[in-house]
């Protein structure tokens, strides 16, 4: 079973990354066999220095490697260094109806926000269907907010199959040269709020980031917005962002322990956040110093995206031949 997975090279990961995401994708690299790339194709819609890209581009490898993807167990690649997903992206556009691109969630929200779109917008679903389509994926990790990429990728696999392939059956899926790939829904995927208690997120500036010096982590998690209530009074853990962050560290007994603390008064927001920054760390330092060792070899980190890059290309060349040879272009 070949999971497929990637990760847009657009900024440093935080805890809404890591418990939303990073943490199953990396559980599942011993489920199956893992396919994980580095999307920077996908980032130049929104970064646009290049040495910003560079940075991020390999920030992701570091990051994945350090919280426990294993290279000997899964193909870490960039995305970039597999140009048939460039070729394969090309031709589904030419099967691709524009009004299932103008219904894609992105297309509609930079819509309704009156941005600029550009090209690389408006097609970014079928460049994610030729990442997931060019290596005969068999499930795709998704969220359930994510659901309409991978149905888009398998309307677009159908079209394909349905226009070039005699043999193709849409119910059984056989008979077609592109795999119709299933989605594997993360039903625990956490919604982490960030420091002003909205979802946490990089466009909010409100992250907590994994990798950050620990100046920086501290004062993160120390502006963590909270009420009013005195040290003295009780207070409502169910309402306090705090107490929602450390849902995702403290097991259940150690959760009820602080609700307690929480409802019986005398202690102030501040003794739940140093709880919550000790519990961070405890958590992180492993992998954080990991990144530090890692990022002193970066020839090393190269030489696993390189390896991993041949994988993925040996397995995406034999797809392209066969679509190619499906339309006649071969």
């Amino acid at each position: 079973m070949r999971i497929l997975s990637g990760v847009k090279a657009t900024g440093r990961p935080h805890l809404g990354n890591y418990f939303g995401a990073i943490a199953q994708f990396i559980d599942l690299q011993t489920k199956g066999e893992g396919f994980y790339f580095v999307a920077d194709l996908h980032a130049l819609d929104l970064v646009r220095d290049a040495e910003t890209m560079r940075e991020y581009a390999l920030g992701v490898a570091l990051d994945y490697m350090a919280l426990g993807l294993d290279p000997e167990h899964s193909t870490l690649f960039m995305q970039s260094d597999v140009p048939e997903v460039s070729e394969l992206m090309w031709i589904l556009g030419t099967v691709t109806p524009m009004g299932q691109l103008q219904r894609a969630h992105g297309y509609k929200d930079a819509v309704a926000k009156e941005k600029e779109v550009d090209f690389g917008l408006f097609a970014y679903p079928v460049l994610m269907a030729a990442d997931i389509l060019l290596y005969r994926s068999a499930v795709v990790p998704v969220g359930k907010d994510q659901l309409q990429h991978l149905e888009l990728t398998r309307d677009l696999a159908v079209k394909f199959n349905l226009t070039y392939c005699p043999d193709f059956d849409p119910q059984t899926g056989e008979g077609g040269v592109l795999k119709l790939p299933d989605a594997h829904i993360m039903e625990n995927v956490a919604v982490v709020p960030g420091t002003d208690g909205r979802k946490m997120s990089k466009s909010y500036d409100n992250t907590i980031q994994l990798f950050a010096p620990d100046k920086q982590i501290k004062k993160s998690i120390m502006r963590i917005v909270t009420d009013s209530t005195p040290v003295e009074d009780p207070k409502d853990p169910e309402a306090c962002n705090v107490f929602a962050l450390l849902k995702l560290f403290c097991d259940e007994a150690e959760l009820a322990d602080v609700a307690e603390r929480y409802r019986a008064g005398g202690t102030g927001y501040g003794e739940f956040k140093k709880l919550l920054l000790e519990k961070f760390h405890a958590t992180f330092d492993e992998a954080r110093a990991r990144r530090a060792e890692l990022a002193k070899d970066e020839a090393s980190v190269r030489e696993v995206l390189a390896r991993g890059a041949a994988r993925a290309s040996a397995v995406g060349r034999e797809v392209l031949l066969d679509v190619q040879k499906a339309c006649g272009l071969r």
